[in-house]
């Protein structure tokens, strides 16, 4: 015994001899919540590593102490002297400027281009973020420009509630972008080993046909169900009295039910509730256990206040202690976004957020309701999450967003994802971009940095610019032997480590007519239109008969979606003019 014990003292101080140290410690900030993914970079050798998900850190050097930094964004920088004899810990602070810059980047940026708002507009107790349209742009002066790839999809059908109920609808409510992308328009599969690719088309403007669209299709790769890695599910769930309606909890059991088909023995679900107080629902549960989950999530009823700010805090615990390396660790919040305890302003909230995704859990919010649906504290949530947001009108809209769309709305394939494109100066004189518009508060600030966020797997983001050509370029015949009217860069992260890439194209002039332009382009102007009219914008330069027609002409009679939407294009149409005789007409023919 003696013998082993002098061996193993042997070998220690030779261990020792040898200059190597560990040193032990944790991160958190002044409330202390511990902090993870903090960057620490060691003086001694350069090197960095990170604090892990509970904010610990352990690292081995050849000297018993060392300078070491600190850093994480939204926090001031700390560099001290930490000794291998003692347990270290570390404060950072948020920085005034590091939480107002994350908190509200721009969804687009023309680079050193200043825009101005406008008057808010808002509806009984909803709340929706004041938007500044994109104005045209001189590409003499500024031909950069660039816009994020987070695309949510909620405005679609927050609009079709509005119109369904026979209302006029809030401004800021209508997000172009979204109303186009809820339609996943033209995907085409990205080539082996891409994660994107990218189509373009230019065309005639049937609302001005002095200028003409540029198409640029993003499609995302679409990873197969069975090859997705597992997934640890947090379901956040608004249990308050406020969710008593038809319309909210009721709604929200059925669609997490919907959501229990496509469930594997290798995912994890757990519940968390808040209404009254906040409790752990469900523990960590299999995918495998569908009815043990199902019959959990139909004993949910709605009572209480709306503790949201505790609720997030243990849904990302959950998550922590159920987090699967390599896997998509997720909180899918649920609410009408009602907060009415704890740290309920925008603000406060997005810098919790802020906070929690340094774990590596993304967020998906799910709003439901009307009269008090808190649209800005949603979207403001999803996107500082790294995740997205969308909105449920009804079962069938849960449905196409929780199965029909799962790998889109639950997977991402790429982060921190931004568009960027940079004009020819020879052939656009001018251009705007249609939707991505900016919150105003971002614009008054000053902010220009891109707010980049995830992309789903499967996913098509369709952007469209209205483009005023130089005369030459409007000249021009022989296309085939045209620059390219621009170059453009996809930049994103993938990954568990989060590495970054970049790819590059070129936009050629490939103009047609809009007759011999693809008819899931054609269409994808018909909304974009819709969407200008709405926003009641100076840009949407027709009459909404002009409109109804176009709709109808351009969508897919065999899609569901599609003649949906010419249904809601009349009915806005009856509701923004009442008085318009050739409307009665068709309503007494029909």
């Amino acid at each position: 015994m003696k013998t082993t014990a002098l061996y193993l003292l042997i070998i220690f101080a030779s261990f020792s001899a040898k200059g190597q140290y560990y040193f032990r410690g944790e991160v958190k900030d002044p409330k202390f919540n511990t902090l993870s993914n903090v960057k620490i970079t060691c003086h001694s050798n350069h090197s960095v590593s990170r604090s892990g998900r509970d904010g610990s850190f352990g690292i081995t050097l050849k000297q018993p102490y060392d300078s070491m930094t600190f850093s994480l964004d939204g926090y001031e920088s700390v560099t001290k002297m930490v000794k291998s004899d003692s347990w270290n810990n570390v404060t950072l602070k948020p920085t005034s400027t590091g939480v107002i810059n994350s908190r509200n980047k721009l969804i687009s940026v023309t680079k050193d281009k200043m825009q101005e708002g406008r008057a808010s507009w808002s509806i009984s107790d909803e709340t929706y973020f004041q938007l500044v349209e994109n104005e045209f742009v001189n590409t003499g002066k500024y031909p950069n420009t660039g816009f994020s790839l987070n695309v949510n999809k909620a405005s679609y059908s927050n609009v079709r509630r509005f119109l369904k109920g026979d209302s006029p609808v809030p401004p800021d409510a209508v997000k172009i972008e979204e109303l186009v992308n809820y339609f996943n328009l033209h995907y085409r599969a990205p080539s082996a080993g891409k994660i994107f690719n990218l189509e373009s088309q230019i065309t005639e403007c049937p609302w001005n046909t002095k200028n003409e669209l540029l198409y640029l299709n993003i499609s995302a790769l679409k990873l197969n169900l069975k090859d997705i890695p597992p997934g640890n599910f947090v379901f956040l769930i608004d249990v308050s009295g406020s969710m008593d309606t038809d319309k909210k909890l009721p709604l929200i059991k059925s669609a997490f039910q919907l959501f229990l088909k496509n469930l594997r023995p290798v995912d994890t679900v757990s519940i968390v509730t808040y209404g009254g107080n906040v409790s752990i629902w469900m523990h960590p549960t299999s995918g495998a256990e569908k009815d043990s989950i199902a019959k959990r999530i139909e004993e949910l009823e709605a009572r209480g206040d709306t503790p949201g700010e505790s609720a997030i805090r243990l849904a990302y615990k959950v998550a922590a202690r159920s987090f699967i390396k390599n896997g998509n660790n997720r909180v899918i919040l649920a609410t009408d976004g009602d907060f009415n305890v704890g740290e309920v302003s925008e603000e406060s909230l997005e810098d919790l957020i802020f906070q929690q995704r340094q774990t590596g859990v993304y967020l998906t919010c799910l709003g439901v309701g009307m009269g008090n649906l808190k649209d800005s504290k949603l979207q403001a949530l999803a996107k500082k999450g790294n995740g997205n947001y969308a909105y449920l009108d009804d079962l069938q809209e849960a449905e196409k967003t929780l199965v029909q769309e799962l790998t889109q709305t639950m997977f991402a394939v790429a982060g921190d994802a931004t568009f960027n494109i940079n004009f020819n100066r020879s052939m656009v004189k001018e251009y705007r971009l249609i939707g991505f518009d900016n919150r105003k508060e971002a614009l008054l600030e000053g902010e220009s940095t891109l707010e980049g966020g995830e992309v789903g797997s499967g996913n098509t983001t369709l952007a469209i610019f209205e483009i005023v050509p130089t005369e030459e370029n409007r000249l021009t015949k022989d296309f085939s032997k045209s620059e390219n009217i621009a170059t453009a860069t996809i930049n994103y992260s993938f990954g568990e480590k989060k590495e970054k890439a970049s790819m590059e194209f070129l936009i050629p002039h490939n103009f047609k007519t809009f007759k011999e332009t693809d008819k899931d382009l054609q269409f994808a102007a018909a909304v974009a239109l819709f969407g200008l009219k709405l926003k009641q914008s100076p840009y949407a330069n027709t009459s909404w008969e002009m409109l109804y027609e176009f709709a109808n002409l351009t969508a897919d009679k065999n899609n569901f979606l599609q003649k949906e939407f010419t249904e809601l294009v009349e009915t806005a149409w009856r509701i923004y003019e009442p008085s318009n005789k050739k409307l009665k007409k068709k309503k007494k023919v029909n």
